[in-house]
């Protein structure tokens, strides 16, 4: 372990602690000009991301993600951990949290701004951030890791744009702020898990560097019970993101699978009139099912009745027959009105 922990960390190429609390502590040095920075840049970060995520730009999301300092404090709470200096957490914290803040009010601001016609469903910046599963904590957790090196190593510094990219923070606290001036409050708590689980992710992977890295060891006044602390609450933080994170992934499998047996269903359904399955979209409770029929539609009581048992009960079935033509099917396992 030793030999591996000097290759991915070689002391030759550590930088000095005063260096790296100088980066990571807002407080430290030229205050002013420092927190000017901040503030001056996570505001415009703010401002193109909500941007970005309104007119569902990839691109301008992503210039964002680059000019956003919010990972400069998050690491600064790792830094106190492992350095058993709460002040500086307490520092940290309270710019995350004023920042986090500020973000979510751009995006409130512009959703209040914005006509009442726009569809959070259809936008892919809005729904890419609102249902976080596992898979989110596991990048998020080797962005992190990646960010701890760059800032600990002098040799790979030129890799914190690329991790400022991977990690997804201020955009999903403008989702967050859009969601909730429209009034979305079950997508908006989605996209702040998302925040949240990258927070914890990023906080995690900074105290593993740090440590492996001797920071603690050569700061002589980290006690033993404050870093005990910090840790045990690192840890209920990963506990606490880790329950949503895994329910939305189970959620996550359990909607494909539904659709899958929907979409075989529905082709089985339609295929004897000569027509096919083009799409199949569940959203909440609704599902839609896109087909192209020669012809009238079959009697969509029999494609109710084949759903029986591959879905849940409760779902409605709408049936998008191409040519403008919306048929509710029905509710799958409630009587149908043809059932007397």
């Amino acid at each position: 372990m030793t030999s591996v922990r000097e290759r991915v960390l070689p002391q030759s190429q550590r930088r000095p602690l005063a260096e790296l609390v100088g980066q990571l502590d807002l407080t430290v040095g030229d205050r002013a000009s420092k927190v000017s920075a901040f503030w001056t840049m996570l505001v415009l970060s703010g401002l193109i991301a909500v941007a970005g995520v309104l007119a569902d730009s990839t691109a301008t999301v992503i210039g964002a993600m680059i000019i956003a300092p919010l990972s400069v404090p998050i690491m600064g709470i790792a830094a106190g951990i492992v350095l058993g200096e709460a002040p500086l957490v307490r520092r940290s914290l309270s710019f995350v949290g004023a920042g986090t803040l500020a973000v979510v009010g751009i995006g409130v601001l512009a959703a209040f701004l914005l006509p009442s016609t726009m569809q959070l469903l259809t936008n892919t910046q809005i729904t890419g951030r609102t249902s976080p599963g596992i898979l989110d904590l596991v990048a998020a957790l080797a962005t992190g890791l990646a960010g701890a090196v760059g800032l600990s190593r002098r040799d790979v510094s030129d890799v914190l744009p690329g991790v400022a990219i991977a990690i997804s923070l201020v955009p999903p606290l403008g989702v967050v702020g859009v969601c909730l001036g429209s009034g979305a409050w079950t997508m908006a708590l989605g996209a702040l898990v998302l925040f949240l689980s990258n927070v914890v992710a990023l906080v995690l992977a900074g105290t593993v560097v740090f440590s492996a890295y001797g920071y603690r060891a050569e700061h002589a006044s980290a006690g033993a019970a404050p870093w005990r602390r910090a840790y045990t609450a690192v840890a209920v933080g990963v506990v606490l993101v880790l329950v949503p994170l895994a329910a939305n992934s189970v959620g996550a499998y359990l909607v494909a699978l539904w659709g899958e047996r929907i979409q075989t269903a529905a082709q089985e359904w339609v295929e004897p009139a000569g027509g096919r399955v083009t799409d199949v979209t569940l959203v909440s409770s609704t599902v839609v099912v896109a087909v192209e029929v020669p012809g009238a539609l079959p009697d969509v009581d029999a494609l109710l009745a084949d759903l029986e048992d591959q879905v849940p009960h409760g779902i409605t079935v709408l049936v998008d027959a191409g040519t403008g033509e919306r048929v509710e099917a029905g509710v799958v396992g409630a009587r149908g009105p043809s059932d007397g």
